[in-house]
């Protein structure tokens, strides 16, 4: 049995640790070793998933996010003796610093099969050009180093090879996320009223919500903006809940104040409030039943899991077209595609699905069709075990 070493950055909550957690457990044909990195204070684990999977990943603490030369030297000697021990056939990493470090010591290692999966990319809205400068060309490096690149979506391979020179679209196979479809069509109206109980949402409230890490890519200040412009064009009632936490929550909650807005940080008080900070919450399709409109306001994204959710739970989102946005939504959700950081036409879009609970239902039941047609774990573990044999093949024929 061909044995894989899968590298992940951090078990945090979002689509990586779901990807590398999944394939992990149901890549069977396959003997495999999750790594895990380090995660940052404020960012929130995902040990969940490897709870539930039955999976026990290796840790090595000191490969985090953040540059440091000393902690990158300890990780990539830690990895490559991990290498030396397991003798992998194949090494696949995800995101940046398990990319740079897993390949550098597989290549040193004389891995045959070397694979990294982009599940986003920093080449803009992160750093400063001389930074993401430096960091495409390491990826450039990095990609020569490897046996093959996998893109989530097809405008994350074309953005990849035709505007960052990566390395040729030839290199680059396409395999969307996977995810458990099931749990977001299991006991909903159960599952909503248990959430809205707890985060006081009356039934004729109007519940709005953003998922995710709040950083400045995520750019939640246009979520509080267009949330001040909307409540001023309806007479609904409406409630806005900003699920997850980072290291900015309290400069995002300034702007709250600015606007005047009532909110309320759930885990430090348990109230109602025009607006709700949930912190990090782990049963993903709890919160989806709870809600009626998802939002997504990001500078860049690669694959957006929350929209792939989103509409497996049947909900109609309006979000920024960043990224590979279009490649995870239903083609028919268009008009609720805005442009980045226009404020105005991200409020009049949510305003369209506030006044019309006809559409809100009827654009939810097409997302749900859409998703489940294309985001199955079932497709994703099918599609990399065919991509895995195939390199396989090709590192023998190579030697």
């Amino acid at each position: 049995m061909p044995r894989v070493l899968r590298i992940l950055n951090r078990l945090i909550i979002g689509g990586p640790a779901i990807n590398a957690t999944y394939l992990s457990k149901y890549m069977t044909d396959f003997d495999t070793k999750l790594v895990i990195g380090g995660k940052d204070d404020h960012e929130e684990e995902a040990t969940h998933l490897t709870d539930m999977l039955g999976i026990e990943p290796v840790y090595v603490p000191h490969m985090k996010r953040a540059i440091n030369p000393l902690n990158d030297r300890i990780a990539y000697n830690e990895v490559r003796d991990l290498i030396r021990k397991f003798k992998p056939d194949i090494i696949h990493t995800h995101a940046a610093k398990a990319g740079v470090i897993g390949r550098l010591a597989a290549s040193s290692c004389n891995v045959p099969v070397i694979l990294h999966t982009f599940h986003g990319h920093v080449f803009h809205s992160y750093f400063s050009k001389m930074q993401t400068n430096s960091f495409i060309m390491i990826e450039r490096y990095l990609a020569k180093k490897s046996s093959g690149i996998i893109a989530i979506s097809e405008s994350q391979k074309k953005e990849l090879a035709n505007v960052y020179n990566i390395c040729e679209p030839e290199k680059i196979e396409i395999i969307p996320l996977g995810l458990d479809i099931d749990k977001f069509i299991e006991n909903p109206e159960k599952k909503r009223a248990e959430f809205r109980k707890k985060f006081f949402i009356e039934d004729d409230e109007i519940a709005i919500g953003i998922i995710g890490r709040i950083v400045p890519v995520k750019n939640h200040q246009l979520f509080i903006a267009a949330a001040d412009k909307l409540r001023k064009l309806t007479n609904k009632k409406l409630k806005f809940l900003i699920i997850g936490d980072g290291d900015i929550r309290a400069h995002i909650q300034a702007e709250c104040i600015k606007r005047h807005f009532d909110y309320v940080y759930y885990p430090d008080e348990q109230r109602s409030a025009s607006i709700i900070f949930t912190s990090w919450q782990t049963q993903i399709d709890h919160v989806l039943d709870g809600l009626d409109i998802v939002a997504l306001t990001s500078h860049n994204e690669g694959t957006p899991l929350s929209l792939i959710e989103a509409q497996a739970a049947g909900k109609p989102l309006v979000s920024t077209n960043v990224g590979g946005v279009l490649d995870v939504v239903n083609p028919q959700l268009k008009n609720f595609i805005t442009p980045p950081g226009d404020e105005g036409k991200f409020a009049n879009a949510l305003l369209q699905l506030v006044e019309n609970e006809h559409m809100r239902k009827s654009i939810g039941e097409r997302g749900r069709e859409f998703a489940l047609s294309k985001f199955s774990y079932q497709r994703l573990v099918k599609d990399m075990n065919e991509y895995y044999y195939r390199l396989l093949e090709e590192s023998k024929k190579r030697k």
